[in-house]
């Protein structure tokens, strides 16, 4: 059984080069076409730009040590023979001694070969590796550099060579440009435009439809013309793979992959089902457990309980094609049960409705009049009371009348502490309440995609049916136990894992708009993390052990991580070693009777880390040895 995978790659920021605009959109807007049209898993698609959410344990920023890393380790433990692979680049492309390079964030132009990743290598890993590859370059040409040689034509020679289906954004002796107003570049524009069309069925119709649109955006931009090339191998892959159902003919064709068509909803947390087909890689573990569409009418049958028939069957395929029932290409099935649902109670005789309801307002009614009776005299006496202070205000008898109290006095608030005790015992009954009913489903309060699923089956019951009001206030509970799941997530910096938890609260609920704040929170903490874990790497690679100079350069570069930010209190735990670090240094030259070498060592340790005040009383010592010895 073949699995689909794609790796899409767009570089933003260069370290050494011009900035690009649209990189980072353009593999992004790919990679999520690839998830929530086509059909393919969301962690067999790896998104590598510069504010990337990392990879299981790992960072995703684009560097040529890990952009080789993912493909090594993907290389060792995830690819079978015969795999799909869609590998999109978005960035940078060089020529460089008649050999072709892509760049990285971290590639220099001056040291190409030792920095680029060389394209005929990654190809050659590729066909290794058996994989049914469709490589896909938007190259942008360094304009104004000593790298700016035109670039593709070894590629074109060793795709042909190989037998491998490549796309270029443009002829080696063109550019490849970018819009704003588009928000990507224009091949890759066009390549999403001609996809969603329903163009890219085949390569062949891929290549037509890229060869007219991408000229034709160029004009309308006012930009120069770029004619996209592509390599179509003898016997060209399905590059959208299609799925039937077996013993139906004349079943539509699909465009989803069988294995990659998934009928439950990830199950944030929750390890791997034991049946998976492939071994997962490090970045899938412990994220999702899938359950795949059997090609036999039986797992639908299993879905929807036995009394599915062929036609339910049909009646399947077309709802779990359907775009708006199809959210990241998986589909939750209706419940064979519906669980929320109450039972119909027992009829009530007419007669005895009556009785019922007429008892209840006649009680009603005595209770109104018995508090009437009793205090007439009181609204008498005030009546009076009143009469005679306006008209004797300054008599001797109206002074001695005593004040008289209202027959009904207003209620004063109960204390604060009071009212929150009370709500929290409320809150605490309707949660208790809201977990029992998920016991009735047997589904898990600690699995956000058990309580998405509890949201679905629940938001049927109508408002006319007797149990839409605590259904309604399960709902509650139950998108707030998602939100406090995703919030844990972030705690733990599983950025990824808390948005896409938090993501499963409806627009219907009330928690909906702090959903979409916290959403939008971590994904600014996540590009804050990536990015402030960079610098760490990169001031973590200037160390030399013994090289007192070389831990002073790493602490400025950590200090560059910003207060508040994630990976702060990182930072500042690595300042610290580091300073302890040189002050060891310091005291091994010192004890060795080097006290110059030792006084300028500690004078290395910058100010407000932990072993500057000790360096400083060292400092003090090591000068007043050096005095003596002179002496």
């Amino acid at each position: 059984m073949v699995n689909y995978w794609a790796i899409a790659i767009g570089i933003n920021q260069y370290e050494l080069f011009q900035p690009l605009s649209c990189a980072q959109n353009d593999a992004e807007a790919l990679k999520e076409f690839l998830v929530t049209e086509v059909g393919f898993l969301p962690h067999n698609c790896l998104l590598m730009t510069n504010t990337s959410p990392p990879i299981g344990e790992r960072t995703s920023y684009p560097t040529k040590n890990n952009i080789l890393s993912v493909l090594e380790e993907l290389a060792a433990t995830s690819w079978q023979p015969e795999d799909y692979l869609w590998f999109f680049f978005s960035g940078y492309g060089v020529n460089h001694s008649d050999k072709d390079y892509l760049m990285p964030a971290d590639g220099d132009p001056e040291q190409v070969g030792e920095t680029g990743i060389e394209v005929q290598q990654l190809m050659h890993s590729f066909q290794a590796a058996k994989l049914n590859v469709l490589l896909i370059f938007d190259i942008n040409r360094a304009f104004g550099t000593q790298a700016d040689a035109p670039v593709g034509e070894e590629i074109i020679d060793i795709a042909k060579e190989l037998q491998m289906a490549v796309m270029l954004s443009c002829q080696p002796e063109q550019f490849s440009h970018e819009s704003s107003e588009l928000g990507h570049g224009f091949f890759t524009a066009a390549l999403l435009a001609a996809l969603r069309s329903g163009k890219g069925g085949s390569l062949t119709d891929l290549e037509t439809y890229l060869s007219s649109l991408t000229p034709e955006l160029c004009q309308h931009h006012w930009r120069p013309i770029q004619n996209p090339i592509t390599i179509i191998p003898d016997k060209p892959p399905a590059i959208l793979p299609i799925l039937t159902l077996d013993n139906d003919p004349e079943a539509e064709q699909l465009i989803f992959p069988e294995e990659n068509f998934a009928v439950a909803t990830p199950l944030v947390g929750e390890k791997e089902s034991q049946n998976a087909t492939t071994e997962r890689a490090w970045w899938g573990e412990n994220k999702t457990a899938e359950t795949t569409l059997s090609k036999t009418s039986s797992a639908v049958v299993q879905s929807f309980g036995e009394s599915v028939t062929k036609s339910n069957v049909d009646n399947y395929q077309i709802l779990a094609t359907s775009p708006e029932l199809n959210t990241g290409a998986r589909f939750i099935p209706s419940a064979a049960k519906d669980y929320a649902k109450p039972s119909t109670p027992a009829h009530i005789p007419i007669w005895q409705q009556f009785i019922l309801w007429g008892g209840s307002s006649m009680a009603i009614v005595a209770l109104i009049t018995t508090f009437v009776l009793r205090n007439q005299s009181s609204f008498r006496f005030n009546k009076f009371s009143t009469s005679l202070n306006t008209t004797t205000r300054n008599s001797e008898f109206s002074q001695s009348l005593p004040p008289v109290s209202s027959p009904v006095e207003t209620i004063p608030p109960p204390s604060t502490p009071v009212v929150e005790t009370f709500r929290r015992n409320v809150s605490t009954q309707k949660r208790n309440q809201a977990i029992l009913e998920l016991g009735k489903m047997s589904l898990s309060p600690t699995k956000a995609s058990d309580l998405s699923q509890a949201i679905a089956t629940t938001q049927k019951i109508q408002p006319d049916e007797l149990l839409y009001q605590q259904a309604q206030e399960n709902i509650q509970v139950w998108s707030q136990m998602i939100l406090d799941l995703a919030q844990e997530q972030a705690k733990q910096r599983e950025y990824g894992d808390a948005i896409t938890t938090a993501a499963l609260i409806t627009q219907n609920t009330r928690l909906y708009p702090q959903a979409q704040t916290e959403i939008e929170k971590w994904r600014l903490e996540a590009k804050q993390y990536i990015s402030n874990q960079t610098l760490l790497d990169a001031a973590n690679a200037l160390i030399r052990p013994g090289q007192a100079s070389t831990y002073n350069r790493a602490i400025e570069v950590a200090k560059k991580v910003p207060p508040g930010q994630p990976g702060f209190e990182i930072a500042q735990t690595s300042i610290n070693q580091w300073s302890e670090d040189i002050l060891n240094l310091a005291k091994n030259r010192a004890a060795q009777g080097e006290f110059t070498a030792a006084i300028e060592t500690a004078a290395l340790i910058p100010e407000l880390t932990a072993a500057y005040e000790d360096a400083q009383d060292a400092i003090q010592k090591w000068r007043s040895n050096k005095n003596q010895v002179k002496g």
